[in-house]
């Protein structure tokens, strides 16, 4: 049996992506909950937690009834010690529960490949120690920045135009601010809405485009690099219960 995951999805449009893939590979098993159809954010997330991506503001409760059931989640899971990661959004909102701070940002809206530049924290970081050395690329989309990372948060890369991309807090929580997960056909749904000039849009999305193999290279070292911290508090778990 596959190690069990929760992920939260916040849109459609804002899925799993490379990620569904990469952790089946991998031995996942990922439950969706979809809390924008009705779904219910569950209390709990004992193997692992996966919150995702979306248009929302981490503040928005009143537009978006689920976040406040999410950010709970979040605070649990971290200091339950339960492997978690957060994308973009979900990054934000762990940052909130964990008592950060997240506003718009200064320096506009972030989109498309972006540089990412791991600090030395990272070369022994149990997730982005898996990626290659020096400068690596990811897709961006946010208009909102983790301005104060909580308490006791190890930052982890930074980039020229917003300086947390991603920190870990305590043993095994992470948040990123990219977006490691989306293809480049994910990426083209979100140019797609009309909120971009037509010839930017198209820009983006064949740079996004010609860098699939390269994402791809890049970033399904870390989602195997996750898969494994769920295997071994699987294994935790299942001494746990014959002790």
């Amino acid at each position: 049996m596959g190690e069990r995951l929760i992920v939260i999805e916040h849109e459609a449009d804002a899925g799993l992506g490379f990620f569904a893939g990469w952790l089946e590979a991998a031995g996942v098993e990922a439950e969706v909950v979809r809390p924008y159809k009705g779904e219910q954010v569950p209390g709990r997330a004992p193997g692992g937690l996966l919150v995702l991506g979306g248009s929302a503001a981490a503040w928005d409760d009143e537009g978006y009834g689920w976040l406040p059931a999410t950010r709970d989640l979040l605070a649990r899971a971290v200091n339950e010690g339960v492997p978690t990661l957060g994308i973009c959004l979900g990054a934000q909102l762990m940052t909130m529960a964990c008592g950060g701070m997240v506003e718009r940002g200064d320096a506009g809206l972030e989109i498309g490949l972006g540089e990412i530049e791991p600090l030395p924290e990272a070369a022994a970081d149990p997730l982005l120690s898996a990626l290659p050395g020096g400068p690596v690329r990811a897709i961006q989309y946010h208009y909102d920045a983790m301005t104060v990372l909580p308490a006791g948060a190890v930052r982890l890369a930074t980039g020229a135009r917003y300086a947390n991309q991603a920190y870990r807090l305590g043993d095994r929580a992470w948040a990123v601010q990219f977006h490691p997960e989306a293809t480049p056909a994910i990426f083209a749904s979100w140019t797609g809405g009309g909120e971009l000039p037509p010839e930017r849009a198209e820009e983006l999305n064949a740079q996004v485009e010609a860098a699939g193999d390269e994402l791809e290279r890049t970033w399904r070292p870390l989602a195997e690099a996750f898969a494994a911290l769920l295997a071994a508090r699987s294994h935790e778990l299942t001494w746990a219960d014959i002790g």
